[in-house]
């Protein structure tokens, strides 16, 4: 006989439940410094996911023996032209280009504040709202995103609170 699961009295709000997901996206990462997760979502459907890493069908920095930002010495959040991989969120917005995926009023998911080139990226594919879990250093990404008038949400496992069933 099967044993029933038990019915929980809540579930996740969907920010909660878009976020597990971006983490599940960022467990396909090949980067050496940080796993990141992307979800562009629009009417509570995903449209686009992607997570950092070296281009399609280019080695991996584990395979070329490092990252080369660390063997330079290069601080988190600095110099992103010197790093092999793509963001997150870029991979996002390549997929759904990729695949004709029109992008309009898109909320995007991410398990980092996107940087400033991920920034200026997703102001121009018609991101209105983005909900990240972790900060990144850079200053300038934060303010074109104010500037630009997206709304920015942190979001904190700790403080979520599910939707009655």
């Amino acid at each position: 006989m099967e044993k029933k699961q038990p019915v929980p009295d809540r579930r996740p709000s969907w920010d909660a439940y878009f976020m597990e997901i971006c983490h599940v996206v960022a467990k396909r990462s090949t980067c050496l410094r940080r796993h990141v997760g992307a979800i562009l979502v629009s009417d509570r459907r995903i449209l686009a996911t992607g997570y950092n890493g070296a281009p399609q069908h280019l080695p991996h920095c584990a395979e070329l023996g490092g990252c080369y930002r660390d063997k330079l010495g290069i601080p988190s959040g600095e110099r992103q032209e010197l790093c092999r991989g793509l963001h997150a969120e870029q991979n996002a917005i390549i997929q759904a280009a990729i695949h004709g995926v029109k992008l309009e009023n898109v909320t995007c998911y991410t398990t980092t504040h996107p940087c400033v080139v991920c920034a200026k990226m997703l102001i121009n594919a018609n991101v209105r709202r983005i909900v990240f879990e972790g900060e990144y250093p850079d200053d300038l990404a934060h303010s074109l995103l104010r500037e630009a008038g997206i709304e920015m949400v942190q979001w904190h496992p700790e403080d979520e609170v599910g939707e009655d069933l």
